[in-house]
């Protein structure tokens, strides 16, 4: 595994303690491709990037773009990263390969009720053919 993939595992981990479910590279739209998409109990959905390196971060000219596909936004990076390049109005997370914590709350921006219903109905889908394709690797053979 690579280290931000490794970083999304140590962060699932911990949503799901949290009462979240994490999906790892969620494509929201075309184009986009985000690292976690986290459903909460209460239909939360928090979107976290992972980054291993300070290159990796100032290669990202995207991020802005996943802002609108959540209500909440966080960056997880492990405890060698200098978090001051990260801006302060998103969220953070200190993550390795098993766990990770929140040490800064990203602020609560709702979706409106209409992206957050095709979020999760995608959510869902995506889901369910990762399950299925697992189950029955024959299945990839087939159209969506």
């Amino acid at each position: 595994m690579q280290p931000g993939q490794l970083l999304a595992r140590g962060v699932s981990r911990h949503l799901r303690a949290l009462g979240f479910v994490g999906l790892e590279e969620f494509v929201p739209e075309r184009g986009k491709r985000v690292d976690v998409l986290a459903l909460g109990p209460k239909g939360e959905i928090w979107v976290i990037e992972c980054k291993s390196s300070r290159a990796d971060f100032q290669s990202d000219t995207k991020w802005e773009g996943y802002l609108e596909w959540c209500d909440r936004y966080f960056w997880a990076v492990d405890t060698e990263f200098p978090t001051e390049l990260l801006p302060e109005e998103t969220g953070l997370l200190i993550a390795d390969a098993y766990d990770a914590e929140i040490v800064r709350m990203a602020p609560e921006v709702k979706l409106a009720p209409a992206r957050r219903k095709k979020i999760i109905q995608k959510f869902a889908m995506d889901s369910a053919r990762r399950l299925q394709r697992y189950r029955d690797p024959k299945l990839s053979a087939f159209p969506e």
